[in-house]
């Protein structure tokens, strides 16, 4: 199928794929705010928490702000599944800087201490911690990620935290009880998606990129797009495909408002359809 669509509109690459580079991402103001932030909090080895929702791009931020960072003078660890619990991200920072994690908790705690402590000393490497899925981390978690900055009589940690999570992850951190890591925040973003015309300029960026500049799309196309996606690149990008596939199907080499309300429905059926 994606042979043939890419074949009819005469793509050099399909467009709308999750596989791009950093240096080929659309730029716009929420994606730029967010990679902004998560530089800085790179640069001063803070806490940055960047949170929206699903398919808002937080990922794509992250990456966009690593591949600006020198990797010599970086070592990313990386923790997609938040669910393996404080003792987890222990034991995966020790595991990633090279070490054997400890057995025991009490020992562990110190020893992913003094492992990150080491990489920024002896090695002359920031750790940068991106932790994805945060707010589905326990109390437990959150509180094992300040005992981590807990360094040196509180005079700075060796290593940067990012926290990725939907937005439940800031209501989270706000309870007192975690107040402590709340105060050690050095950064913060919503990320709430991109404006009307930047998901026209999205749209028509992805379709350059695939080799087609002219407009394949009509304005009322994607006016339905943005307003059913709400500005969502995730969601922009099924919804885009989904319209090609459904102008396509009527050899109809314009996708025009009667495809993107034929994506919309057929999308919205899916997802009811969904258990």
């Amino acid at each position: 199928m994606l042979d043939k669509l890419q074949s009819f509109y005469g793509f050099t690459r399909m467009p709308y794929g999750r596989n791009l580079a950093p240096g080929m991402l659309h730029q716009y103001a929420d994606h730029a705010q967010a990679a902004a932030r998560i530089a800085y909090g790179i640069n001063t080895r803070g806490i940055t928490v960047i949170t929206g929702e699903v398919g808002v791009g937080k990922t794509v931020a992250a990456r966009a702000a690593l591949d600006r960072a020198d990797r010599a003078r970086h070592h990313l660890i990386y923790i997609p599944d938040p669910t393996v619990g404080a003792r987890g991200v222990f034991h995966h920072i020790v595991t990633a800087l090279g070490g054997r994690p400890s057995f025991h908790t009490a020992t562990l705690v110190p020893q992913a201490r003094d492992a990150l402590a080491a990489e920024l000393s002896e090695r002359g490497r920031t750790p940068v911690l991106l932790i994805d899925e945060a707010h589905l981390f326990g109390h437990d978690a959150l509180e094992a990620i300040r005992l981590l900055t807990n360094h040196e009589l509180d005079t700075g940690a060796p290593f940067a935290t990012i926290l990725l999570g939907q937005p439940t992850l800031a209501a989270k951190m706000r309870l007192g009880v975690l107040a402590a890591l709340e105060q050690r925040i050095t950064v913060r973003h919503q990320m709430t998606g991109m404006t009307a015309d930047e998901t026209a300029g999205y749209i028509r960026h992805h379709l350059a990129l695939a080799g087609r500049s002219d407009p394949i799309f009509t304005d009322d196309a994607i006016t339905l797009i943005h307003t059913n996606s709400r500005g969502k690149p995730r969601s922009v990008n099924n919804l885009a495909i989904a319209a090609l596939i459904a102008a396509r199907a009527q050899d109809k080499t314009l996708v025009d408002e009667a495809s993107a309300r034929s994506a919309i429905t057929e999308t919205t059926d899916h997802l009811v359809a969904s258990p």
